[in-house]
């Protein structure tokens, strides 16, 4: 029943992301997270965060074969940013294994993540994200700078990097857009996969809600959510073209609203 549920959770963020346009991960840790705080699980909040870096990496794979197949592929400047990302998110690592990093600290992130979301989805539909584009490459600094606030972010929220990742190479470092994507793609393979193998491999063999878990990524609650997903990204894509761009803003507005107060809500239940 579990499984079918997650397929269903899976089915449910692939046609979110289709249809409005946002990374996997923003989807998959909240999902995760209400479950696993439902169910009692110690470290709800990690639990969270590896396993969606884990479902992320699945999915951003494909991305970064789309990105190839379309011949908008830049394979060397995306490993430099994932390569500097897997730093940040060995940093971001530390602070949420830490006593610091309780699920209200959590949730008050996670949900400060997603109104830039939001802010970052209104600036782009109305057409002014992309800058004045004066550059078509970047420097090692450059790229040390942009890969490690992206890591950092993925390891305390569980999501790629992309939603920092594409606002710096595009608005600071001007990059066209479309590269900027490119890049970040393949920097979110590096990212994490980096992200959930340092999840799990860390000491200790904590029980996760399957029993197909290692530290602190339970696959079996990951591959449903990351099949599911891929089947409903193609219909969430199809659905974007038939409907007007106005109920597509107010529909995401809406899912942002519903996604944090859901979270606060199974706060104050756990």
């Amino acid at each position: 029943m579990l499984f079918i549920i997650l397929i269903l959770c899976g089915l449910t963020a692939g046609i979110v992301a289709g249809l409005f346009g946002v990374g996997g991960g923003i989807l998959f840790t909240p999902i995760l997270f209400i479950l696993f705080s439902s169910v009692g699980l110690e470290n709800p909040a990690t639990w969270a965060i590896a396993t969606s870096l884990f479902c992320t990496f699945t999915a951003s794979i494909s991305s970064s074969i789309q990105q190839r197949t379309e011949k908008n592929f830049y394979w060397r400047q995306g490993v430099i940013v994932g390569l500097f990302g897997t730093i940040g998110v060995f940093a971001g690592k530390q602070i949420v294994t830490s006593s610091f990093y309780t699920e209200d600290v959590f949730v008050v992130i996670f949900s400060i993540l997603l109104v830039f979301v939001a802010i970052l989805f209104f600036r782009r539909s109305q057409g002014d994200l992309t800058l004045l584009v004066t550059k078509t490459t970047i420097s090692i600094p450059k790229a040390a700078g942009a890969g490690s606030v992206g890591g950092f972010v993925a390891a305390l929220a569980g999501v790629g990097g992309g939603i920092v990742l594409v606002p710096i190479m595009n608005l600071a470092y001007k990059l066209s857009l479309k590269k900027a994507v490119s890049i970040s793609s393949m920097a979110i393979v590096l990212i994490s996969f980096s992200g959930w193998i340092q999840f799990a491999l860390l000491a200790g063999e904590p029980e996760g809600i399957t029993p197909y878990t290692l530290g602190y990524v339970d696959f079996g609650s990951g591959f449903p959510l990351v099949i599911g997903a891929f089947a409903g990204g193609f219909a969430g894509v199809r659905i974007g073209h038939m409907v007007s761009q106005i109920v597509v803003q107010i529909g995401f507005g809406v899912l942002i609203l519903a996604i944090a107060t859901l979270m606060i809500l199974q706060l104050f239940n756990s």
